[in-house]
Order: structure tokens, then sequence, then C-alpha cells
């Protein structure tokens, strides 16, 4: 006969409520407990069914994770690390991808709410308004957005912005070009506004371009505004933007880092094999996705929380900047 919830509790010496919260609400429960539980459980090879637990706690036991674009090389380390933090704790993540879309993106929470406990929302594109209108029905944890009353993970992209305009401007240049990425993005205005305020404390002029679309081939065709600019020096959006931009200029006969030095976001692998090796401020993606999904899972168990994690970001110098030209 198969192994039943009460087996477990009686080999572990337990009541059977504390066996079942060991493996909906594990935080719930005290380390040794749990472990004795667990121990029970794998001794007489309990399998807990999902399905009837959803039947009587209304847990599903998945999570939804929304990115928008998985394409994009800083998407899947933000994932894998969510993913693993995840089953960590008896959960399983389902992936949803918004092709830069904010109708598909609130398509694709509409649809996921049936069948998740929660979401995580990367790099949203639909209005703040919006997200807290969705996030009545279901809780919801933020990346690189802050709306209000929703819990969210914020990479600091103003202060590796910052940087960058530093080690710009102390290479000697006196011009900068910023090639931000979408209308709708948090990241994009916080890189603005540190940007403004480093240029303006430095001395150094910041001209401002776009918006553009977060991709090389948007980096491509943002390479004629970074040239008509007269900047010696570029920061774009994301690492693909920068490579775009690199390509353009390399297309137009000017040298990267010789005449222009071009600063990229995220530190991709993309970015880490590209030639010239990109100078790129580097965002903890993994760090945000574990951090995201363990906010997710104490809303999911405690209530709707708005609590908020910063997370610190940092230049990385390699071979796309240089000296500003004589």
């Amino acid at each position: 006969m198969a192994v039943t919830i009460r087996d477990v509790a009686k080999a572990a010496g337990v009541h059977v409520s504390t066996v079942s919260r060991t493996f909906s609400s594990p935080h719930l429960v005290n380390s040794a407990t749990r472990e004795r539980v667990l121990a029970a459980a794998q001794r007489l090879d309990y399998r807990p069914n999902r399905a009837a637990s959803a039947l009587t706690t209304g847990r599903t036991h998945n999570l939804g994770l929304i990115v928008a674009d998985i394409a994009n090389p800083f998407f899947p380390p933000l994932i894998k690390a969510a993913q693993a933090y995840a089953r960590e704790r008896e959960y399983h993540v389902f992936v949803a991808d918004t092709d830069e879309d904010p109708q598909a993106e609130e398509e694709l929470i509409q649809t996921l709410a049936k069948q998740v406990d929660g979401v995580v929302l990367v790099a949203p594109r639909l209005s703040n308004l919006a997200i807290e209108r969705l996030g009545m029905d279901l809780p919801f944890v933020v990346v690189n957005r802050r709306v209000k009353g929703l819990s969210a993970v914020l990479m600091d992209i103003g202060h590796g912005t910052s940087e960058a305009v530093e080690h710009l401007a102390g290479l000697g240049h006196r011009r900068i070009v910023l090639v931000p990425g979408p209308r709708a993005s948090w990241s994009s205005e916080q890189m603005s506004r540190a940007a403004a305020s480093a240029a303006e404390r430095l001395g150094v002029e910041l001209v401002v371009t776009g918006p553009n679309t977060p991709t090389e081939q948007g980096g491509v065709a943002a390479a004629a505004e970074v040239l008509d600019s007269g900047a010696t020096a570029a920061i774009a959006y994301n690492d693909l933007v920068a490579i775009g931009v690199i390509e353009g200029l390399d297309r137009r006969g000017v040298d990267v880092p010789g005449q222009v030095s071009v600063v990229g976001v995220d530190d991709t692998v993309t970015g880490r094999l590209n030639r010239p090796k990109l100078t790129t401020i580097a965002m903890p993606t993994p760090a945000a996705g574990r951090t995201a999904v363990d906010l997710l899972l104490q809303a999911v168990a405690g209530g709707r929380t708005a609590a908020q994690a910063t997370l610190e970001t940092s230049l990385t110098v390699r071979d796309s900047t240089g000296p500003a030209p004589s």
C-alpha cells in the first residue's frame, strides 16, 4: 500500500498537521522537527500528493516568473537561480516571455494566476497602475521596478552608472552620450538620473538619445546618433545595445575604444566574449532571482507585506573603454 501522511507522522513522532506544514510551508516548522519529518519521509519513500494538497490548502506549489525577453542573456542566470532556490523549497517555476509587449505581459499574468501561488515580474513593461491592479488578486514581487504596495528587488543601476561616468571622465572624456532603453524601463530612468547627476558633479556634458529597442539591432540603429552627438564615449542600456553600438560604429570605420569608448550594462557572457571585451556595469542577476523567490514565498505564506531588497552594482573595466582621443 502507498505510504500516507499519517505513516510519516507516526514515524517522525509528530502530528499529521506538522507533516503537512513541513511540505507546504517549511519555514513555519522549526529546523529540528523539519529535518526529522523529512528524514522519515525519505526513509518511507513518501511522495506528497500535490493535487490533493492544492485542494485542501489552496496552494499549487507553482510560481510564475515573467521576463521581458528570454533571448536577452541578462535573464537566464536570474531564471536559473530562481528555479534552483524554488526547487529547494519544493516549488516549481513556470517561466514566460513577454517579448517586450505590455499587452502580452498582462495576458500572461491573467493566465498564470489560475495556476500559481504568486508571480515574479522581471523588468516589467506594464504601467505601475496596471501592475497594482493585477497585484490585488495575487502575490507579486517586482524586479527592477518600484510599485506601491508590492515587494521589490532593485538592482542599484544608479550606483554603477555613476561609476561609469566617473571612469570615463577620468579617461579624459568631456562629452558622454547615454543610449537608454525602452520608455517604460525603470532601469533606463534610473540610469538617466544617475548619469545626469554624475556628469554635473564632474563637469562633463551628457547627451541622451532614445528611447531605444533593448537589442543588438537597437544598438546598431543608435550608432548614428552616437556619432552625431559628437561624444567620445557612450553608456548603453545593456550589453546587447552596447555590442550593437560597437558594430554600428565599426561599419562606419570608427574604432572602439580608439575613437569612441563604449560601456554596457549586465556583465553577460556575450559582453565578455565580444571583441573588444566589454567594459560593463555588473548586475547581480542570480542574487536577484533568489531574493525575488524568497520575498514571494514570504508573501504567499504570510500575507501581502511590501518588502524591498536593494542589490549593489559595480563597474567592471575591460577593453572597450580607453583615453579620450586627443
